[in-house]
């Protein structure tokens, strides 16, 4: 079986880490929702509190931001990291596992100096670059 093509249903270990059960998660998020989360990052240091904070501006609760503000700031940090994950490895594999899928990336992903991004950056990167066809076409 290819390393970069494996089609085997895996579930998840019970003792894996919750930043991969995110992960799952933030990759059932339209663009729109990945790159406002990915602007309101460098705000909060973690992925869980951005994902509520972006479920608000969607319902226009009362926020300083907006959500077309979110995803335009998005939508530049996307942009400013788009090359150096491209450089770093390329498209990312094809995986059945969406698990198997997010570690690979989080591993491409400490591999690229994407300057000061915590935890919550790192995240919505990930998430971005998994589904880097659709974040470009919401970003250009």
């Amino acid at each position: 079986m290819s390393s970069t093509h494996d089609t085997r249903f895996t579930l998840p270990a019970v003792d894996g880490p919750a930043s991969t059960e995110t992960g799952v998660i933030l990759m059932g998020l339209d663009a729109r929702r990945l790159l406002a989360g990915l602007g309101l990052a460098s705000l909060f240091d973690d992925p869980g509190q951005v994902t509520l904070a972006v479920d608000h501006a969607r319902h226009d609760a009362p926020l300083q931001f907006s959500l077309d503000a979110l995803v335009a700031a998005g939508a530049t940090r996307w942009l400013a990291a788009r090359d150096a994950l491209a450089a770093a490895g390329g498209p990312p594999a094809d995986f059945a596992s969406l698990r198997l899928a997010w570690e690979q990336t989080l591993r491409l992903l400490a591999g690229c100096d994407l300057g000061d991004a915590g935890p919550a950056t790192v995240a919505y990167l990930a998430a971005c670059w998994l589904r880097r066809e659709e974040i470009d076409r919401h970003s250009d």
